[in-house]
């Protein structure tokens, strides 16, 4: 296997272009402006750790899902078992799977302010304005499904006049795609503005099926259309409608044997999406405050399925060993938050002061059937094969409620004091056909308390107190009884107390940027998942339990920097440096003290944007993560890796033509690990690795037009 580490070749690379920067930065340093709060600020004003990607970043990104965008952001990390990755991790905090069990995430996931939690798959990136990441918990903004932190995906808003984008591109691996998007003002007085986008994303998949002597098993079918309205009622009054369909047509013909992307499956597995979004924003000035209103509606649609044994007749002979599993899911969520923003002209004591109070509700519906079925037969046991069949339903609702509320204080023209609460009570109720029913409840609070120094117009340095926190959950289907089933069928909420200090500073004048946070979080009765295969001939009869470790601790560091070095080339840097710990858990003392899973010690990019001449662009980027713990439930690591990106962009008046190419040397790294048998007849347990994606290049264009 050939890993390059990070101790060597990346920063010998990284000395050379610094050397090759000094002597001879292409892309301006604009404002940055964050739209995941309550209300647009500067990103100087911001008192938390975050990252935002530019429209400029997201455009030259050729693969238009947010996956191959989250390796520019330290301290993220994701977990692929199939197609495209759904679950993510901040600072090692976060969700790898959601086989069963209580739907229940830690990293919040929005997209125009609607909720996709557990729902990455879905991020597609065309016609994006930017993306902003939040590291740390957000409590009093988001709750419950942001105790490790934020993902936010701002698309593009209708514009005052006409305009558009299209683009093709062509790759490897039979990739192509074709997308457009355009809008402007329905009528003359441009009350009513409107923006449409279509895309269409295809890829044969970076597998071949040798058994079934096929290369899209594993492809990317993906098809985005959406519709924003914008109607400007009067002065005071604004009505904002979404429409949006997604769906992700994408089988699952991904686990080797050997870690290889030679699959031998004779039954390849699905991971397909259908999500449908209907959003409603309404929002009402008055002379103190802006009420605002954001109503939502989503329905999904999933089929989850795999090979179980990965194999085939020839591949397991003289044994037979043939299973498969195939789950439909469906979930339907409704939230709407009111709130009420003050606007400038509120002064306490004489003061500026800048507040919000709000009311959150979401409904949340999820129904699974899942069907299981398989045979084993050895042949010297004259009774085989045995046959197996299973059928598994189950209901689960769920009904949050919560009270917000952060007021911003200026104490003096340049300290700000920032206090935000929340209060979140969580009800479910579930059953399914093995006549398990449960209805646990929780109340949780969270909040904020910040102090802010403006040191002038260009710097700001500040420090924060935050907890947030998960609601519990329970498990099922573990086939326990008596004590056993008490102890571990009901577990508690999280809580997530956290720390930091930091600095931005942003000079748009000389292009420049660079910001740094220290932090510090102490988990509380740590939510922990744990996995156990009961048939050791059956690799459909995994059990999950969720156990309450007694404490966990993170810390560590995250830093942008962002500058332009002369007027030809443009340098960034990002970097997050992180410690985990697993601390207390009586029932697994073996991890006392080991690192939790899916948290690197070092994650980092870094790249280059050279200005060749006016009109073309060379971009060297490289993205790397240190190793890394697969699972709670076994020691396994990944190695660290690196991987090499460029692109080279030519601008004709409205065109751009680039020519890109990622993962250059065609690294092999892991992107998930389990550890269990599936080769029979001795089922030793192995570490098997899902590959991560090799070698790409292609070629696209784009035509801008008004």
């Amino acid at each position: 296997m050939n890993t390059i580490t990070f101790n060597k070749y990346p920063l010998y690379f990284l000395s050379f272009l610094t050397i090759f920067a000094m002597s001879i930065s292409s892309y301006e340093i604009e404002e940055v402006v964050v739209k995941a709060d309550w209300r647009e600020a500067n990103v100087l004003e911001q008192d938390s750790s975050s990252i935002v990607l530019d429209k400029k970043a997201l455009q030259k990104e050729p693969v238009k899902h947010f996956e191959s965008l989250s390796y520019l952001i330290p301290n993220l990390n994701f977990a692929a078992s199939d197609s495209r990755a759904r679950y993510f991790q901040i600072r090692g905090i976060g969700e790898r799977s959601g086989y069963q069990g209580t739907p229940n995430t830690s990293v919040a996931f929005l997209i125009d302010d609607v909720d996709y939690s557990g729902q990455g798959g879905i991020a597609t990136t065309f016609d994006i304005d930017q993306i902003e990441v939040y590291r740390g918990p957000q409590g009093s903004r988001i709750g419950a499904n942001a105790l490790a932190g934020l993902i936010y995906i701002k698309t593009k808003d209708p514009t005052e006049n006409f305009e558009g984008t299209s683009e093709l591109m062509f790759g490897n691996y039979g990739t192509r795609s074709a997308g457009i998007a355009f809008g402007g003002p329905i009528n003359e007085n441009k009350n009513i503005k409107y923006r449409l986008a279509l895309r269409k994303d295809y890829s044969d998949g970076f597998r071949k099926n040798i058994y079934l002597n096929k290369s899209d098993t594993s492809k990317k079918d993906e098809l985005t259309a959406r519709l924003k309205l914008d109607w400007e009622i009067s002065e005071s009054s604004k009505l904002k409608l979404l429409i949006s369909d997604i769906d992700m047509d994408d089988p699952a013909d991904i686990w080797t044997i050997d870690g290889s992307l030679n699959t031998l499956s004779d039954r390849p597995g699905m991971d397909s999406q259908k999500t449908k979004t209907y959003g409603v924003k309404y929002y009402k000035n008055f002379k103190l405050f802006e009420l605002q209103s954001l109503s939502s509606f989503t329905d999904t649609g999933v089929i989850f399925s795999y090979d179980a044994d990965w194999g085939n007749p020839d591949s397991h002979a003289p044994y037979t060993y043939d299973y498969f599993s195939e789950t439909f899911r469906n979930r339907q969520s409704f939230n709407h938050e009111l709130r009420l923003v003050s606007n400038e002209s509120f002064k306490i004591l004489n003061k500026s002061t800048e507040w919000v109070l709000g009311i959150n509700s979401l409904k949340l519906k999820e129904g699974n059937d899942r069907y299981d079925d398989g045979a084993y037969g050895d042949p010297s046991d004259p009774y085989g094969p045995y046959l197996s069949n299973d059928y598994f339903s189950s209901i689960y609702s769920s009904k949050n409620i919560a009270i917000f509320g952060n007021f911003d204080l200026f104490l003096s023209d340049d300290l700000q004091l920032s206090i935000g609460a929340r209060k979140e009570n969580w009800k479910s109720k579930y059953n399914d056909i093995n006549d398990e029913s449960f209805n646990p409840s929780n109340s949780m609070n969270g909040g904020k308390l910040s102090l802010t120094k403006f040191l002038d117009d260009k710097a700001t340095i500040f420090a924060i107190l935050s907890k947030g926190y998960k609601q519990g959950g329970f498990n099922t289907g573990l086939g326990l009884d008596g004590e056993d089933i008490i102890n571990n069928l009901i577990y508690d909420p999280e809580f997530l107390t956290n720390y930091e200090i930091g600095a931005n500073f942003l000079d748009s004048d000389k292009d420049a940027s660079f910001s740094i946070v220290v932090f510090y979080s102490d988990r509380e009765d740590q939510q922990v998942l744990i996995s156990q295969q009961v048939d050791p001939t059956d690799p459909n009869t995994f059990s999950y339990l969720t156990q309450n470790a007694a404490e966990g601790r993170n810390f560590g560091l995250e830093s942008s920097i962002n500058f332009r070095l002369n007027e030809s080339l443009n340098f960034y840097a990002n970097l997050g440096l992180l410690r985990t710990k697993i601390l207390s858990w009586e029932s697994r003392d073996d991890l006392e003290g080991r690192s939790q899973a899916h948290a690197p010690n070092k994650s980092y990019s870094f790249g280059l944007n050279y200005s060749l001449k006016d009109n073309s662009i060379l971009s060297i980027n490289i993205v790397g993560k240190d190793e890394f713990y697969y699972s709670d439930s076994h020691n396994n690591k990944s190695n660290s890796y690196y991987l090499l990106n460029a692109d080279y962009e030519y601008l004709f008046k409205n065109w751009s033509l680039q020519i890109w190419a990622k993962n250059i040397f065609n690294e092999y790294y892991s992107v998930r690990g389990f550890y269990f048998g599936n080769e029979a007849p001795d089922f030793e347990d192995t570490l098997y690795r899902r590959h991560g994606d090799p070698r790409q290049f292609g070629i696209s264009a784009k035509y801008n037009f008004d």
